[in-house]
C-alpha cells in the first residue's frame, strides 16, 4: 500500500507542479516537482541501503544519483518525471509479486482441534493438544485421526490419501498402528494413544511444510541481475561527460536517460501479463518471481493419486462364474453395495448404473466396518467385501480366482462376492490415468524438460504401472513426506524443478521445490497454499501450459529489457555528447519506456508454444459426441462379452442383438463425427489432415462390423461350431479397435471445446 500512495504523491505533485508552471507560478512550481521526488529518493535511498547491507547493489542506484541530481541542478522537472517512472515501478512490480497472504492457514485448519477421550465409562470432548500417551481415544465417523496410536477395535477403514497418496481406503486390524491425519471412512473405532498430538504424523507434516517454505531463498529481481555493470558503465559515462565538458549538466542528462526504467518497468509489465494470460486459463500464479522461475524448469516431478490419477476407485475388470456372468454378478455386487457407504461400493454401483443395470434392493443388510457387506438378493446369501472378510466367514477368496489376484496387484484392490456360501466374482478395482496426463507428459517434453518423475506415497506396483503407462523417466514409490522432501530438494540441486501435487502430503515437497504447481480444482487447501502455481481448472496438462506461458512472458520480458535498453544507451552517448537536456532526456527516456511496454504487453497474446484449444461452434456437436462415447466403451465391454461366451446356447440372439446395436448406435455415430465434428476440428488443430488417422480407423471399424454381420448370417445357416472361432476373433478385434479409437479420439480433441 506504501508504494502505491508514493505513485499518487508522485502524481499530484507533478500536475499541481504543472499547473503552477501554467499559472505563472514558476518557482511554486519547482518547489512542488522537487516536494514529489524528494519522497521517491528517500523511498529508493533507504532499498538501497538495505541491498547494500545485504550485499548487493540494485539499479535504483543510478534513478537515486539521477532525482538528487536533478534536484540540486535546479532541474526539479526533470526529477519529478524520474520519480514518476521509479514510483510507477514499483507500485506495479508491488501488483506483480504480491503473493497471496495465509499460507498454511487451510493445513491448519485441517488439523483436529478436539477428539473424544474415554475414561472408563464416560466420554469427554478434550482439545487435541492435551492428548496424552495411553489415553483412549474414540474416533467417530468422519473424523481425523488426531494422534498417533494403536487400534483397539476388531478393525477401522482409514481414508489415507492425505498421508499416501493411496486413493483406495485402507483396513486396519486390531493392534494396527495408526497415524495421525489419516479420516475414518467407515464406523467408529477406540484408539490408544502413542504420542500425543505435537509429535504425531500430521504436526510433523506441517512442521515439514513450514520449514521447507522458510529454506527457499527468494528471487532477485531480474533488473538487479545487471546492476553491477550497469551502475559502473553509466558512472564513467557521466563522469567523463562532466570531466570532458566541465558541465554537470551534461553528467544529469546521462543520469536522466540512463534511469533503467525498461529495467525496473518492462520486466515486471510482462510478466503480469503472463501472470493475466495464464489466469485467463485457469492456471493462477502467484507473483512475477513464481513466474520467472517457472520459465526456467527443466525437471517436473508429479504425484500421483489425484494428479496423474483421477483419485477415486472405479471398476477396471470383472472375473465372474460364467453361469453367473458378469452384467450378473455386477447386478448382484451392486444391490449388497447400496448398504454401504465405502468408496469401493460407490464405484461398484456408479458402474452398474452406467450399464443400464438396476441393481434391486438387498434384505438384512449389515455391514462390518473395515471388512465389508453381507445380505440377501433374489433369495441368495451374500457377501461382499475384502478377502480378510470373506476369509473370516470360511470362504478361500482366491479359490478358481487366481490369475484376478495375480492381476489386482499390479491393478489395485480386489472386491470379492461370495453367494451361499462360494466364491461368485471378483471386482478388480483400480485409479486409473487422467485422460489429459499423457498429453501433459508429451507437452512437457516438447517444451524442453529434460527430465520427468513420478513421486508418490502409493505401493511401487501401482506406481509403476502409471509410470510405464506415461513413459516416464523414473518412479519413486512408498515416499513418505519427508522423503519427498529430501528427493525434490536433491533433483533441485541438479536442475530448476518444479512439483505437482494435490494433497497435504503433497504440501512439504510443493513448497521445497523451485516451483510448486498445486491442483487447486480438486485437490487440498493445504496444496494451493504451499504451491506457487495453482490449477483452478482439474486438468494436469494445464501444468504444462503454464510453463509455456511463464516461457514466453520471460522471452518477451527479455525482448522488452532488451529494446528499451538499447534505445537507452544510443540515448545516453546523445546526452554525454551534449544533444539532450536532462528535461528532453526525462521526456525521451519515457518514450523509451512506453515503447518497451507496448512490447512488454504483448505477453498477453498466447504464443505458438502454448497450444491452446479452440472453441468450436455449436453444430459441430463435440459434447454430444464425447457423451456418447460411454455407451460405445459399454458396446467394447458387450463384444468382449459376446466373444468369451460364443458357445453358449443363447450365443446366437445374443450376437444379433450386437450387431444391430453397432448399426444404430456406433455407425451413425462415426457419421456425425466425419459430417460436423472432424471438419471444424481439422481447421483448428492445424496440419495437412490431422483428421486422417482417425478416419481410417473408422472405415476400418466399418469393414469389421459388415464381417460380423456377414459371420453372423454364415452362422445361423450353417454349423455355428464352425464359424464360432471366426466370430470370436472379430468380436476381440473390434473390440480392441474401438477401444484404441475412443482413447486416440479423445485424446486428440482434449484442448477443443
Amino acid at each position: 500500500m506504501r508504494r502505491f500512495l508514493l505513485l499518487a504523491w508522485v502524481l499530484a505533485g507533478l500536475v499541481a507542479g504543472g499547473l503552477a508552471l501554467l499559472l505563472g507560478a514558476g518557482p511554486a512550481a519547482a518547489w512542488l516537482w522537487s516536494a514529489a521526488a524528494l519522497p521517491v529518493a528517500v523511498h529508493v535511498a533507504i532499498g538501497l541501503v538495505r541491498s547494500l547491507a545485504g550485499g548487493r547493489i540494485g539499479v535504483d542506484a543510478v534513478a537515486l544519483a539521477a532525482i538528487l541530481a536533478a534536484v540540486a541542478l535546479d532541474e526539479a522537472a526533470a526529477a519529478a518525471v524520474i520519480g514518476l517512472m521509479v514510483a510507477g515501478g514499483e507500485a506495479l512490480e508491488a501488483w506483480a509479486e504480491g503473493r497471496a497472504t495465509g499460507a498454511l492457514t487451510a493445513l491448519m485448519a485441517r488439523a483436529p482441534r478436539r477428539t473424544a477421550r474415554i475414561d472408563g465409562e464416560a466420554i469427554s470432548e478434550i482439545d487435541v493438544a492435551d492428548i496424552r500417551p495411553r489415553d483412549l481415544l474414540l474416533v467417530r465417523p468422519g473424523e481425523t485421526v488426531p494422534a498417533d496410536g494403536t487400534l483397539e477395535d476388531d478393525a477401522a477403514t482409514l481414508d489415507e490419501s492425505a498421508l499416501t497418496g493411496e486413493p483406495l481406503p485402507a483396513t486396519f486390524r486390531r493392534h494396527a498402528a495408526l497415524r495421525s491425519g489419516g479420516v475414518n471412512a467407515g464406523a467408529a473405532f477406540r484408539m490408544r494413544a502413542t504420542q500425543d498430538a505435537a509429535a504425531s504424523t500430521y504436526a510433523a507434516i506441517l512442521r515439514l511444510t513450514q520449514e521447507a517454505a522458510a529454506a527457499r531463498a527468494p528471487l532477485a529481481r531480474m533488473a538487479d541481475r545487471w546492476a553491477l555493470g550497469f551502475v559502473g558503465a553509466t558512472a564513467v559515462l557521466a563522469g567523463g561527460a562532466w570531466a570532458l565538458s566541465g558541465d554537470p549538466v551534461r553528467a544529469l542528462a546521462v543520469l536522466v536517460v540512463a534511469t533503467p526504467c525498461p529495467l525496473i518497468l518492462a520486466a515486471p509489465v510482462a510478466l503480469v501479463a503472463g501472470i493475466g494470460r495464464a489466469a485467463r486459463r485457469g492456471i493462477v500464479v502467484k507473483g512475477g518471481g513464481a513466474l520467472e522461475r517457472l520459465a526456467r524448469i527443466r525437471t517436473v516431478l508429479f504425484d500421483k493419486t489425484g494428479t496423474l490419477t483421477p483419485g477415486q476407485p472405479r471398476l477396471a475388470a470383472i472375473d465372474a462364474d460364467p453361469a453367473l456372468g458378469r452384467d450378473g454378478a455386477l447386478r448382484l455386487a451392486a444391490a449388497l453395495a447400496q448398504a454401504s457407504t465405502h468408496p469401493v461400493s460407490a464405484a461398484l454401483v456408479a458402474a452398474a448404473v452406467a450399464r443400464g443395470i438396476d441393481p434391486p434392493l438387498p434384505q438384512d443388510a449389515a455391514e462390518v466396518a473395515g471388512g465389508g457387506v453381507m445380505g440377501r438378493v433374489d433369495a441368495s446369501t451374500l457377501m461382499l467385501g475384502s478377502e480378510g472378510f470373506l476369509h473370516a466367514a470360511g470362504i478361500d477368496p482366491r479359490n478358481g480366482f487366481g490369475l484376478v489376484a495375480q492381476v489386482a496387484v499390479a491393478a489395485g484392490s480386489i472386491a470379492w462376492l461370495a453367494m451361499d456360501g462360494r466364491i461368485a466374482a471378483a471386482f478388480v478395482m483400480s485409479d486409473g490415468l487422467r485422460p489429459d496426463a499423457p498429453r501433459a507428459v508429451r507437452r512437457l517434453r516438447a517444451l524442453g524438460v529434460r527430465r520427468i518423475a513420478l513421486v508418490t506415497g502409493d505401493r511401487a506396483a501401482a506406481a509403476q504401472a502409471v509410470g510405464r503407462a506415461l513413459r516416464l523417466d523414473q518412479v519413486f514409490a512408498d515416499q513418505s513426506p519427508a522423503d519427498k522432501i529430501a528427493l525434490v530438494r536433491a533433483e533441485a540441486a541438479a536442475a530448476p524443478t518444479a512439483m505437482v501435487g494435490d494433497g497435504v502430503n503433497d504440501a512439504p515437497a510443493l513448497a521445497a521445490a523451485d516451483v510448486g504447481i498445486a491442483m487447486g480444482a480438486a485437490g487440498t487447501a493445504a496444496a494451493a497454499e504451499a504451491g506457487d502455481v495453482v490449477l483452478l481448472v482439474d486438468r494436469v496438462d494445464r501444468a504444462a501450459e503454464a510453463i509455456a506461458i511463464a516461457r514466453r512472458s520471460r522471452r518477451v520480458a527479455l525482448q522488452a529489457i532488451g529494446i528499451g535498453m538499447g534505445l537507452s544507451g544510443v540515448a545516453m552517448v546523445a546526452a554525454a555528447l551534449g544533444f539532450l537536456t536532462p528535461l528532453a532526456g526525462a521526456v525521451l527516456q519515457e518514450g523509451i519506456d512506453v515503447l518497451a511496454i507496448l512490447h512488454a504487453l504483448t505477453a498477453l497474446r498466447p504464443g505458438a508454444e502454448e497450444r491452446l484449444g479452440a472453441d468450436l461452434p455449436p453444430q459441430a456437436g463435440i459434447e454430444e459426441r464425447r457423451a456418447e462415447h460411454a455407451g460405445l466403451r459399454q458396446l467394447a465391454e458387450s463384444l468382449r462379452s459376446a466373444g468369451e461366451a460364443i458357445d453358449a446356447d443363447d450365443a446366437a440372439p445374443h450376437l444379433a442383438e450386437i450387431v444391430a446395436r453397432l448399426r444404430d448406435d456406433l455407425l451413425p455415430h462415426q457419421r456425425a463425427e466425419e459430417r460436423a465434428l472432424y471438419p471444424e476440428a481439422a481447421a483448428r488443430l492445424g496440419g495437412q489432415d490431422p483428421m486422417a488417422p482417425l478416419i481410417r480407423m473408422h472405415a476400418e471399424i466399418e469393414a469389421q462390423v459388415e464381417r460380423l454381420a456377414a459371420l453372423l448370417r454364415l452362422a445361423e445357416g450353417e454349423s455355428w461350431h464352425v464359424a464360432a472361432p471366426e466370430l470370436r476373433r472379430t468380436l476381440f478385434s473390434l473390440e480392441a479397435l474401438l477401444r484404441l479409437h475412443l482413447g486416440i479420439e479423445e485424446e486428440m480433441l482434449a484442448d477443443l471445446r
